[in-house]
């Protein structure tokens, strides 16, 4: 067969990262069959170009997984493809956890012929080898043979081939030029960011996250020679095409195990393994200068903490107790110290937040170093505790709110603000942390690091804004970068002096040899 897997396009974020599902489904899947990848974000069609696509390619069963606030999408796709005559398998958090609503067995239409419940590393093949002879079953459980639920261990892990994959849609830069860098060659006329996993799982349970129920509470980790070596395929490719990778690791904590991940960090430097890397990790273990140390010459750059909220009572609701705000300041400046930059997420929403939150929130951030702050609304995820919370106690405005997915939009009353309230401030939170007079604060904040470095962390600010303005357009683009102009001015400017005192000192040297001689 030849087998499609796509991945919807969330409607918030756009060509961002690529999901690792799907390459390490095409990885696992049996080698008579041929796999192609299509994600949303990166390459955007409507039901119809979608089905199009599908027949001409000759698709003879397409994979879909989808996370809540993407299952509509999926749902609608699906949709198409079935009415096209083509099975479709659908997988992930939402799917596993509302089975019937995939099927069609809670009264709603199916959307789904077959569903991969949980992790699909293990059924996978088994799913293609029924669909092959027409024998589909609707669910396909990862269990043992006593019907116990079974998580596949990532010892040994599928080898990935990074050095030959496709990666042309997930490319970073856009296309218009991506000629005029690569004639230059910088090696940034393509970029990538990868997904790689290092370990699955958190002992956590925080009463919003999906994560725990999915992948549940304990740790499995990859062997760390695994992840070295995929490390050093992707370095090999970047080397050889003259591209630039950049890797996130998906681990939900990856430093979960302090002592485990300052292992693999230590193999990562004794490798030569480095590459500019982002990480997820909570704030209580950044306590560790070891740690962040090794964080640093391993190829961190960026490093995502969420943080949720300024407020302990806010912590201890949604059980993030480990979160202590009166730490935050120290963890920022240990990793800002070592020239690592911080991705702070808050929500917004939350039962002891009320009117001024986003104030309030937004002065703490302008005492800490520069980095990037996310915001978002509290969302009860299907199956979670919060959502069992707010349905018993009848707050819920929209039960299925995923059905009807309106990014940024409650689905729940607030206890001390109203659902309009609520709204105003992440509107806040987004506008002052992106203007272009906070841009400019920020790079002056940072005015002592390298020019590419202050260029780069403009970059990503303008680019991170666009999660919650969307600029897709040339027109929002050039409204964005006007409404930068001065900084953008500023720091092309000193980036030129500064390549022409270059370009003159690589002169006036050859020039003393002679006069020396």
């Amino acid at each position: 067969m030849r087998i499609l897997l796509y991945n919807p396009d969330n409607g918030v974020t756009h060509n961002f990262m690529p999901h690792l599902w799907m390459f390490l489904l095409k990885t696992l899947t049996p080698a008579e069959h041929e796999v192609l990848l299509i994600d949303g974000n990166a390459r955007p069609m409507d039901e119809q170009q979608l089905v199009d696509f599908i027949r001409r390619e000759q698709i003879g069963l397409v994979g879909i997984g989808a996370m809540t606030r993407m299952i509509a999408r999926a749902y609608r796709m699906a949709d198409a493809i079935r009415a096209a005559g083509i099975p479709v398998v659908m997988g992930g958090p939402h799917v596993t956890e509302l089975p019937d609503e995939a099927l069609g067995r809670d009264g709603g239409p199916q959307h789904a012929d077959a569903v991969a419940l949980g992790e699909a590393d293990e059924t996978w093949p088994t799913i293609v080898r029924d669909a092959e002879r027409g024998e589909l079953k609707e669910i396909y459980a990862p269990v043992d043979e006593n019907g116990k639920e079974r998580k596949p261990s990532l010892q040994p892990y599928p080898e990935i081939p990074w050095g030959t994959m496709d990666l042309e849609q997930f490319d970073l830069v856009p296309k218009p030029i991506r000629r005029l860098l690569r004639r230059h060659g910088s090696g940034w006329g393509s970029v990538h960011m990868i997904p790689i996993e290092s370990g699955r799982g958190c002992p956590y349970g925080c009463e919003f996250c999906t994560v725990t129920g999915f992948f549940g509470d304990s740790i499995r980790f990859r062997m760390n020679e695994s992840v070295v070596n995929e490390l050093l395929t992707l370095k090999q490719r970047a080397r050889e095409q003259r591209k630039q990778v950049m890797v996130f690791f998906i681990d939900d904590n990856f430093a979960i195990s302090i002592k485990r991940t300052k292992s693999l960090l230590r193999d990562i430097i004794a490798a030569d393994a480095q590459l500019p890397r982002t990480a997820q990790i909570s704030a209580n273990l950044l306590r560790d200068e070891e740690l962040v140390d090794l964080i640093a010459a391993s190829g961190g750059k960026w490093v995502f903490i969420g943080m949720e909220s300024i407020d302990t009572e806010n912590l201890a609701d949604v059980n993030k107790s480990f979160n202590k705000p009166s730490e935050y300041a120290a963890v920022l400046n240990r990793l800002a110290a070592r020239g690592i930059y911080a991705i702070t997420s808050f929500i917004i929403g939350l039962d002891n937040d009320s009117v001024g939150v986003a104030a309030r929130t937004l002065r703490e951030i302008e005492s800490w170093p520069p980095g990037l702050p996310i915001f978002g609304q509290l969302t009860p995820f299907p199956s979670t505790p919060l959502y069992q919370r707010l349905l018993k106690s009848e707050r819920l405005t929209r039960p299925k709110h995923w059905l009807d997915f309106a990014p940024f939009q409650m689905a729940h009353t607030p206890l001390k603000m109203t659902i309009a309230e609520t709204q105003d401030e992440l509107n806040q939170a987004w506008a002052e942390s992106y203007s272009p007079e906070r841009n400019v604060r920020a790079i002056q904040a940072i005015q002592d690091k390298p020019i590419d470095h202050r260029i780069m962390h403009v970059i990503v600010r303008l680019i991170f804004r666009g999660i919650y303005f969307p600029q897709m357009g040339k027109t929002a683009w050039a409204k964005l970068l006007l409404a930068n102009r001065r900084l953008i001015y500023g720091l092309a400017r000193e980036g030129v002096a500064r390549f022409r005192i270059s370009r003159q000192s690589a002169a006036v040297l050859p020039m003393q040899e002679i006069v020396g001689r």
